[in-house]
């Protein structure tokens, strides 16, 4: 395909999002569908810059002085990507191909763009207005620059399963696609984010990924499973397991000692656990599945720790996901909270006296995170706050978690570690 067509694709893709909302990528799963003349590269290239005008939308449309598909596409192309005028230019008036000439509105946006810095700072954080107010209590004057890093593409990271492999022994067989230490934890390798017009590494397809020796997770998510401390021997419950990331982490800091038990209300997302348990070398993950009569039975009061990843907005994670912060209205907000105190609820009977509770988010929200948490403890005087131990520079006030793109080169992430007094009955 030729840049014109390419471009063009973009901005189809990104009209028919609008006019039927629904994942990013079915709807370009289903433009690949129906254009097979279509080849990797290409692919790739629509699929880039279908991701970085979403993701850079409201900023692209104040830039341009025009709220549509074509205006940020634009826009991305020579702001974010660099082309120049004349690039944008010859592409998108190419016979048959392109979407169609530049008009004389765009060449001078183009040629001559306002400053970004004086847009609102939900402009020049390419987040609803909406919620301004909220971000403003969790980030202060910050939220336009810790917003700007939600925006922008986000690394492959890797966690090491000590269970089969070592750091350095990840790292020489995965040189080739220029894999490095992370910093976060000491299991972390990351590789960076590719060009925009390029595919990511194929990981899950490398011979070291197929032997179980790492985990596609990011630092973020790897950090949250390591605040639970020593907990080999213990017995634990990962309440909201999905397709078990936490499970695995869990178990390999375990080094297979005591008893996890998987679960999740929706069983589909338990799908991979056990093939993924069985790749990793996991030997101690029981999976306990919603399609039984009473999945948990037995376990009340008996847990010496609880994992909590709660069902949340995904804010943290828009940068990899950043169709979902436009379709992110107050209503689902609203559902989300009420669905984290159901949750925080039914888990914190599982805990024994003495025992702990990690509650964790990829939101970046105080809503869905510090507000859920003092509202839980209101409501059960038996838990406290124990401070997380070992991110001190990552650490709030309150003693939690808080990882974001711009503070840890991460996804936003919240955790929260409670302990339920010894006690209490």
């Amino acid at each position: 395909m030729r840049d014109g067509g390419r471009i063009a694709a973009a901005i189809e893709i990104l009209t028919a999002l609008e006019a039927r909302p629904r994942p990013v990528n079915l709807a370009l799963k289903d433009w690949g569908a129906a254009s097979r003349y279509a080849g990797s590269k290409d692919r790739a290239f629509v699929s880039g810059l279908v991701l970085d005008s979403l993701r850079r939308r409201r900023s692209a449309a104040w830039m341009m002085g025009e709220d549509s598909p074509r205006a940020a596409v634009l826009g991305v192309l020579c702001f974010v990507w660099g082309w120049s005028l004349e690039r944008i230019a010859e592409a998108c008036a190419d016979p048959g191909h392109g979407p169609g000439e530049l008009s004389p509105q765009e060449i001078d946006k183009l040629v001559t763009p306002v400053d970004l810095a004086k847009a609102a700072p939900s402009v020049r954080g390419d987040y609803p207005e909406w919620l301004d107010k909220s971000l403003a209590r969790v980030f202060g004057d910050r939220r336009a620059a810790e917003m700007a890093a939600l925006a922008q593409r986000a690394p492959v990271d890797l966690r090491v399963n000590t269970l089969k492999a070592d750091t350095g022994k990840v790292l020489d067989a995965l040189e080739d696609l220029g894999a490095a230490p992370s910093g976060l934890t000491h299991e972390t390798v990351r590789i960076a984010a590719p060009a925009a017009s390029e595919r990511a590494a194929p990981v899950e397809a490398h011979p070291a990924f197929l032997k179980g020796w790492f985990e596609v997770q990011d630092a973020a998510s790897q950090a949250a499973a390591r605040t639970v401390g020593e907990i080999k021997g213990m017995q634990v419950l990962d309440f909201c397991a999905g397709g078990g990331g936490k499970s695995l982490a869990l178990a390999a800091l375990m080094n297979n000692k005591g008893r996890i038990y998987a679960f999740d209300s929706d069983p589909r997302r338990m799908k991979d656990i056990i093939p993924r348990a069985d790749r990793a070398g996991v030997r101690n993950i029981e999976v306990r599945s919603p399609m039984d009569k009473q999945p948990l039975k037995g376990l009340e009061g008996k847990m010496d720790l609880v994992f909590v990843d709660a069902p949340c907005s995904g804010s943290g994670v828009w940068r990899r996901h950043p169709d979902t912060k436009w379709r992110f209205k107050q209503e689902l907000l609203q559902r989300r909270m009420t669905e984290q105190a159901g949750v925080l609820e039914d888990a914190a009977q599982f805990v024994k006296p003495g025992g702990r509770m990690v509650y964790a988010t990829c939101s970046v929200l105080a809503e869905e995170n510090e507000d859920r948490v003092t509202a839980f403890l209101g409501r059960n005087p038996a838990f406290k706050v124990m401070p997380i131990e070992g991110f001190e520079k990552h650490r709030t006030k309150e003693g939690y978690l808080r990882l974001s793109p711009l503070s840890s080169e991460t996804d936003g992430f919240f955790a929260a570690l409670l302990e339920r007094g010894p006690d209490s009955v």
